[in-house]
């Protein structure tokens, strides 16, 4: 696994990654009703290009290798590599930390913990004091083991549907 900064190329997997996971891994905390407020059918609701791109965005990536065997054209080579994104995170330069998803295949193996060493480490360089993030039912005990302390619950509104999550913050001094 490798972190880097996000490159416009990765928005395809970026809004595949958060709608999967929502629907998904959201599930066990949220009803379907607001899971798929929270995550549209239209990957797209949100112009990902600009907006990762205008933050300090964070994408852990992996190789998965595909054997292309069974493609007849013989300048083709065997075997390939393809990076696939299995976390993403942005941070604003006020020290938000927005959207910060794991791959629904890759929770709970050191994928958001890398991702957020990351942030963490952008933060300081930039002399940002404090983080702070309005976590999911889902997110908050991973914030939590971050040393995020909960500030209060709150209910959102998103596309007409009503969310519990929960304001959080870490002092990085």
């Amino acid at each position: 696994m490798e972190i880097r900064l996000f490159q416009p190329q990765d928005v395809p997997q970026i809004a595949q990654l958060f709608h999967d996971t929502v629907r998904s891994i959201n599930l066990g905390d949220y009803t379907l009703e607001q899971v798929q407020a929270w995550a549209p059918d239209d990957i797209y609701f949100r112009d990902w290009e600009q907006i990762c791109a205008t933050r300090f965005t964070y994408v852990a990536v992996t190789q998965v290798g595909t054997s292309l065997e069974e493609i007849p054209i013989a300048t083709t080579p065997i075997n390939q590599t393809q990076e696939i994104i299995i976390g993403f995170g942005e941070l604003e330069v006020n020290g938000h930390i927005d959207c910060f998803y794991c791959h629904r295949d890759y929770q709970r193996c050191g994928v958001g913990g890398s991702l957020y060493r990351a942030i963490e480490l952008k933060a300081k360089e930039l002399g940002i004091d404090h983080l702070y993030t309005e976590a999911s039912i889902t997110a908050r005990p991973f914030f939590l083991r971050q040393g995020f302390t909960t500030i209060q619950a709150q209910e959102v509104t998103v596309r007409g549907c009503h969310f519990r999550n929960y304001t959080m913050a870490k002092n990085l001094e």
